[in-house]
């Protein structure tokens, strides 16, 4: 109940402060179990991501939001919760195990889940590798994934700013419904779930419009010096495509290069695994790594900053 006080509240305030923008909402299903897969450029995604759904969208959360003290830590616990936020620890492991499940319970009751599957902020405005928690969820609970592009918010509010730029309007897309039905009862499958985890990120890059790097976004934070960080922001009007210098552009892959590779016969024999591209399923995501460096992954369900 008051997940929808504050979003008729807050909803019109946003609306006609902010102009916000929002394209293929009609993709999203308006009843039963859904997973919203979105790319993560900003903490104002929180907002403007589930704005524009008729429906109540359940994001995970870091714990760290919800150990606030005093009167100002009690009204940030009630508002996250209040607006569908649910906190997850990070710490890997059994906790994100705990994610799992509950995005799970989340699913289970017929809701719709939003979560970013890169973990974190993007630290450049760059698209990086998904967790494949996601794909574990869209099996196990047997949902559909929506992908998710923001578009505008790291220029909107660029990572460490407070105030916004008012005159950069953020904007969502909603691609098409994922069906991965084929892939019941593989689970525990790793490569299959990293199989499913590109196909979501490739289908978010293409709505994004990002530059796509083959790492994890976390790996590069703790790579990348907070000076580095402040030059590729630069004064945070530049897009996402020309930040193309950073310590992991050699390992960037665009669209273009993703489909020349999926394509490539080298691909589908190093994943040896009997999920290569399928008829009518277009070009494989830019996976790039055999099946020892997959199966080695992270299985876990993190929660974005």
């Amino acid at each position: 109940m008051f997940y929808w006080l504050v979003k008729a509240i807050l909803g019109p305030i946003l609306r006609v402060v902010f102009r916000p923008w929002a394209e293929g909402t009609e993709n999203v299903p308006r009843e039963g179990p859904v997973i919203i897969a979105s790319n993560h450029l900003s903490f104002s995604d929180h907002f403007f991501a589930p704005l524009p759904i008729p429906r109540k969208v359940v994001f995970l959360a870091k714990s760290e939001y919800f150990t606030g003290r005093g009167l100002k830590g009690m009204f940030s616990r009630a508002f996250l919760y209040g607006v569908g936020q649910i906190p997850v620890d990070r710490s890997g492991g059994a906790a994100s195990e705990r994610a799992l499940r509950t995005g799970l319970r989340v699913l289970a009751s017929g809701h719709v889940l939003g979560i970013y599957p890169e973990g974190t902020r993007t630290p450049d405005g760059r698209l990086y590798r998904g967790k494949t928690g996601v794909a574990r969820l869209a099996l196990e609970a047997r949902a559909p994934v929506v992908p998710c592009a923001m578009v505008g918010t790291y220029e909107f509010q660029p990572p460490g700013k407070i105030a916004p730029r008012l005159h950069i309007r953020p904007g969502v897309r909603f691609g098409k419904p994922l069906d991965f039905s084929r892939y019941y009862g593989l689970e525990e499958d790793r490569i299959v779930l990293r199989a499913i985890t590109d196909e979501i990120m490739y289908a978010v890059m293409k709505l994004a419009g990002q530059e796509y790097v083959d790492e994890y976004a976390q790996r590069t934070k703790t790579r990348l010096p907070v000076v580095g960080r402040a030059r590729n922001r630069g004064d945070g009007s530049g897009s996402a495509a020309g930040r193309g210098s950073g310590p992991a552009a050699e390992r960037r892959s665009g669209p273009e290069a993703a489909a020349e590779r999926a394509d490539g016969p080298a691909v589908e024999a190093s994943r040896g695994d009997g999920f290569g591209r399928q008829a009518g399923r277009g070009p494989e995501p830019a996976v790039g790594r055999g099946p020892d460096d997959r199966a080695s992954e992270p299985d876990e369900v993190a929660a974005p900053d």
